[in-house]
């Protein structure tokens, strides 16, 4: 079977397929940086929101991460496990369950301040290009968020 390169179903062209196999790399290059902190790609996004600031509420650590809560009460179990992080009732509404960082937690954080740069590093791209691609990665999620809004 012969196919055209213009084929618009050619798996080189499609964003999907460029998207997931990005996604894969760049995992395995965070992979090496976060196993010394104990800490899986998803637990390092859950830290990061918590560095940004804290406490924040499950809901709102979900909305950051744009997870549900079944994905994202493992993984602050687990962290609390790590001591890394505390969940407690917030007193101004019982329904919320706020988390926050352990002094363990706020400490991970000054090994972590060297990932990003390494990351760059063993990428190979310049910080120009990494933005650049963030930046255009932003406006694809936005995109692809308002078109699951509007059915």
């Amino acid at each position: 079977m012969t196919v055209e390169i213009d084929d618009p179903l050619r798996l080189e062209r499609q964003v999907c397929f460029a998207l997931a196999l990005a996604n894969r790399a760049v995992l395995a290059v965070y992979r090496p940086l976060l196993d010394p902190l104990g800490l899986t790609h998803p637990q390092y996004l859950v830290m990061l929101a918590l560095w940004g600031d804290t406490p924040l509420s499950v809901k709102d650590i979900g909305e950051l991460l744009q997870l549900d809560s079944p994905t994202l009460s493992p993984l602050l179990k687990r962290l609390e496990a790590s001591g890394y992080i505390t969940r407690r009732r917030d007193p101004q509404d019982e329904r919320n369950l706020l988390v926050d960082l352990t002094q363990a937690g706020r400490t991970l954080r000054s090994a972590a301040e060297k990932i990003p740069g390494a990351v760059v590093e063993k990428l190979g791209v310049s910080l120009a290009d990494l933005e650049d691609l963030h930046a255009a990665l932003t406006r694809v999620n936005q995109a692809a968020r308002r078109s699951l809004q509007s059915r």
